[in-house]
């Protein structure tokens, strides 16, 4: 029989661990870190005991590790996206959804996004005050979700205008809800949980509105992702049922939407203290390049992940990782802060540097804000397309003013780590938003 051994970690009980970890996330985890080195154990609320990592082989190993090995953590967003969800299935299933969802957000199929995510994004800059400061994470918030519903269901309508209503609450709801017990008894609008509910049958209900409605139409003159999901067929032939594709579709409402926003809200907050950078690139953008621009996204979720862990359960009887031998149900944890922090990997790894990434591309087991491994995000090309086409319309139309003030602090909001004043912006328009786009599907590769 094999012995586990696990990595050292403190010996505290698991409901100050616990606090610790609540109240101080970030400086915690470093401070393990340099104690008891890239591997250490600790015990607290929601996943026990765990394993938590950031070494790059050890990385490199959980990712590429077999689902028959490893799986996705318990408890996960599932949960709360329904039993249909990439992030509830495992094993074949989950291969078989993925397999699906992959080319909408693809190839060509991008193109066919970027218009409409200028679109929203000019609609939404129209409304920003001059010489004001304002938060830009709610206005990133209303671009995401307009441009993923419009991606997602195509032309706008009653229920359109419903879902754009119903989702931000749900989902700010459900980032929050998604590592809690789920309750035995449904108290309804008298528990978060109930109201969750109530809010996800109202979801089911316009979903299934829609695709009675797109059923009914010419699916191959549309390019929205309900189209290709009612068209695609398994190896075996079978369709989607509706239920699954509701799940499928709330998955990648939520994934591209509150994650993407927020690294926007902190690409706002990142530039305003970078005066010479703004300047480098409004010079480049304005010249109708982009490396520079492609960099400073990547140097964002570097040092600005919204995901700050990523996680996998043990499913064989034991997993070597390192030196370390995980039983059975063990959880194991990735801490991505602490990989996008190391001096060996990134050299002054506190500095917000993106000519660090003009001349290489990140190793996807290094630089890891989408996750990883058969479990990366399915819409990282989309979400990463997006940031770029807001960011450039940004950079175009408006004069993103500096500031001397410090730099803003981490608040969490659930699930995602946002800036505590949201992005504070002051802005001055440049020139009239009509301008003609670029394409930037080409240059949008993490």
């Amino acid at each position: 029989m094999t012995t586990a051994t696990l990595p050292p970690g403190p010996p505290s009980p698991r409901f100050l661990q616990g606090l610790f970890s609540l109240l101080a996330p970030m400086r915690g985890m470093r401070r393990m870190r340099d104690r008891y080195g890239d591997a250490f154990s600790v015990n607290v609320p929601v996943f026990g005991r765990a394993t938590v990592i950031s070494a790059p082989a050890q990385v490199r190993q959980l990712f590429t590790a077999a689902p028959d090995v490893v799986e996705n953590v318990e408890p996960n967003l599932g949960r709360v996206l329904g039993p249909g969800s990439l992030f509830a299935l495992t094993g074949a299933e989950h291969r078989k959804q993925r397999k699906l969802l992959v080319p909408p957000f693809h190839g060509r199929r991008l193109a066919a996004y970027e218009e409409i995510i200028e679109e929203e994004a000019v609609r939404e800059m129209a409304s920003w005050p001059q010489d004001q400061a304002f938060a830009t994470l709610p206005s990133m918030m209303r671009i995401t979700l307009n441009a993923i519903l419009r991606a997602v269901f195509g032309a706008e309508g009653a229920e359109f205008a419903r879902l754009r209503t119903l989702l931000p609450s749900a989902v700010a709801l459900g980032s929050r809800l998604a590592v809690l017990p789920l309750p035995k008894v449904d108290l309804g609008r008298w528990s978060p949980w109930g109201r969750f509910w109530i809010a996800r049958r109202e979801y089911d209900a316009i979903v299934e509105k829609l695709i009675s409605k797109a059923e009914q139409d010419d699916l191959d003159r549309r390019d929205d992702v309900l189209a290709l999901l009612l068209q695609s067929r398994y190896e075996d032939g079978s369709r989607m049922s509706h239920g699954e594709i509701a799940d499928q579709l709330l998955t990648l409402l939520v994934a591209g939407h509150e994650t993407t926003a927020t690294t926007l809200a902190w690409a706002v907050e990142r530039l305003r203290r970078r005066p010479d950078l703004l300047g480098e690139l409004v010079a480049e953008n304005d010249a109708g390049g982009h490396a520079l621009r492609e960099a400073t996204i990547l140097e964002v979720q570097r040092t600005r992940p919204v995901i700050d862990l990523v996680g996998r359960k043990v499913t064989a009887d034991v997993f070597d990782l390192g030196p370390w031998v995980l039983p059975k149900g063990s959880t194991v944890l990735v801490g991505i802060s602490l990989i996008h922090d190391d001096e060996s990997i990134f050299p002054n790894p506190r500095a917000f540097d993106p000519h660090r990434f003009l001349d290489a591309k990140p190793d996807l087991h290094q630089w890891i804000p989408f996750g990883g491994g058969t479990r990366r995000c399915v819409g990282a090309a989309f979400a990463t397309m997006e940031m770029n086409v807001t960011l450039r319309t940004l950079l175009r139309d408006f004069t993103l003013v500096p500031t001397a003030e410090r730099d803003e602090r981490w608040h969490s909001r659930g699930v995602a780590n946002a800036p505590a004043k949201g992005g504070l912006a002051v802005v001055r328009r440049r020139r009239s938003p009509a301008s003609p786009p670029a394409t930037v599907t080409a240059e949008a590769r993490p």
